[in-house]
């Protein structure tokens, strides 16, 4: 009965219900056509590496397991290092291009073992090759100056891979935006339409009457040509 009740309103109120959803439908389309080219997240670009410090081993028996375990911890250190502001300043210094805006330039790391990544976000994606080759380089030649184990000497750091610039996807709110335009939009209708149905005093079905406490004696069926 209830589910009667509901398929009744919604006949009856749909154009209330379908004059939000039919706005945000216009908002969505309006904001895809207008988006840009480029994604909003701008382009991304990661760099693989590994590193270890230059060590002058004495002939001996053995796997050399604490020399994978120093390039481990080697890599971690420099994970640490890629996440400071020290490292991104660095990087202002080896480009000097003023022309490029380092406020755009959205730095991660992180590292498995003894490979690490570096993670580069910006805006655009020519000077975001030019920050990852300054990266490279700032990465295998300036890291002596802040870890002081080194003896003064950088470490041997060696890049994996090449950065590869790719678009970067646009954020998760982004691409949830339009769903939840529609959804907004559906739920404002559903409100509009119960509104109106709660305020309508008129009799629409013989349902209305007996909710009225009123016995109802006959109906005259709706004619049909």
């Amino acid at each position: 009965m209830e589910l009667t009740v509901l398929a009744r309103v919604l006949f009856r109120r749909w154009w209330l219900i379908a004059a939000p959803v039919a706005l945000s439908v216009a908002f969505v389309i309006a904001g895809l056509i207008g988006q840009p080219a480029a994604s909003a997240a701008g382009f991304s670009a990661q760099i693989r590496y590994s590193a270890a410090q230059e060590l002058i081993l004495p002939q001996r028996d053995g796997d050399y397991q604490d020399v994978w375990l120093a390039s481990e911890l080697t890599v971690n250190a420099f994970t640490d290092w890629v996440r400071s502001g020290s490292f991104r300043a660095e990087i202002v210094a080896a480009l000097a291009d003023p022309a490029i805006d380092m406020a755009r330039l959205g730095i991660a790391a992180d590292n498995a073992r003894s490979i690490g990544v570096i993670y580069l976000g910006h805006s655009n994606a020519e000077s975001l090759q030019k920050i990852a080759e300054a990266a490279m380089a700032v990465l295998g030649s300036r890291n002596q100056t802040y870890f002081p184990q080194l003896g003064g000497q950088p470490a041997q750091v060696t890049i994996l891979d090449q950065p590869i610039i790719t678009p970067a996807p646009p954020p998760l709110t982004n691409r949830v935006a339009p769903i939840l335009r529609l959804a907004i939009g559906l739920f404002i209708g559903l409100v509009l339409a119960y509104l109106a149905e709660y305020l309508d005093l008129r009799i629409h079905h013989k349902d209305d009457l007996q909710k009225l406490g009123l016995r109802v004696l006959g109906a005259i069926p709706r004619h049909s040509r």
